[in-house]
């Protein structure tokens, strides 16, 4: 990327889109599906964003990193705390979610399912 790495407005939005999983660009680079970011009305720089199922894969990184294990030795508890976590942020509306999911954690789809009903009915006794 050819844009001053040191701008402030480079700073501020690198670790959203390091969060996400995207990629910063120069503007000349961008695609039609790429968000073009402007600064002071001049276009910057480009994000171009993940593919949901790239997002998936960040996404769970980033719960490994958070809780400094790999995910399949997490206890039980743990376990579905991340599950709570990947269907806040969409991670089940993406294609073989479940199953990536369940491998990540090294549990069962049926297990997974089975956290994703235990808190949908703690929703509906809350609400």
């Amino acid at each position: 990327m050819t844009e001053p790495r040191d701008h402030p407005f480079v700073a501020a939005v690198k670790p959203l889109v390091d969060a996400m999983g995207g990629e910063l660009m120069d503007p000349a680079q961008a695609r039609p599906d790429d968000v073009v970011l402007s600064w002071e009305g001049q276009d910057l720089l480009a994000v171009r964003l993940p593919q949901l199922s790239e997002s998936l894969d960040h996404i769970l990184a980033a719960l490994q990193r958070r809780y400094g294990m790999p995910l399949a030795e997490l206890d039980r508890k743990s376990k579905q705390d991340v599950v709570r976590i990947l269907e806040a942020r969409g991670a089940f509306s993406v294609r073989h979610g479940v199953e990536t999911v369940a491998g990540a954690l090294g549990v069962s789809r049926f297990t997974v399912y089975n956290y994703l009903n235990r808190e949908n009915a703690n929703k509906s006794n809350q609400g």
